[in-house]
């Protein structure tokens, strides 16, 4: 599997986490699927997270409510989403997947983010410390619902 990118992917990909920082930033991912193995992002649409502490989602990493807030949970308001539908379909693209930000961590899936994973899409997560992006990487889950590397396939 291989999500294709630019340069400007990937500044607007930084961008996204660290204007959020401290708190997790996120954006939904337009694209077109050459076909399964090949992906083709065209645009990052940053949108709010939305995250709120009454959010019902299972995670074992963390049973500490004060660690389940906006540094290290996201969520998508269903309304950016159907926006961003329309918009793709408007577009004739598709929504191809999810980009968060994980402030002061390691830019590695969480066992939140494979709970609320969908299975086709691409997870982009940039790492963010001190306010700036270190590391960008990209997952998608296997067929056991865990997360897999996706390779990132900068061009021009």
């Amino acid at each position: 599997m291989v999500l294709r990118l630019t340069p400007d992917h990937m500044n607007a990909i930084a961008h996204c986490g660290e204007q959020a920082y401290p708190e997790e930033g996120c954006g939904i991912l337009l694209g077109q699927s050459k076909h399964d193995a090949i992906r083709q992002l065209v645009e990052v649409c940053p949108v709010p997270n939305v995250w709120s502490a009454t959010e019902n989602i299972t995670d074992t990493s963390s049973k500490d409510a004060e660690a389940r807030n906006k540094t290290s949970r996201f969520t998508i308001a269903p309304k950016d989403m159907l926006k961003a539908q329309k918009d793709a379909r408007d577009r004739n693209l598709d929504i191809i997947g999810i980009v968060h930000s994980h402030p002061n961590h390691p830019a590695i899936p969480s066992e939140c983010d494979r709970a609320v994973a969908w299975s086709h899409y691409s997870y982009i997560i940039v790492s963010v410390h001190q306010g700036v992006s270190r590391d960008v990487l990209c997952w998608r889950l296997d067929e056991n619902r865990q997360f897999q590397p996706e390779a990132l396939l900068i061009t021009a």
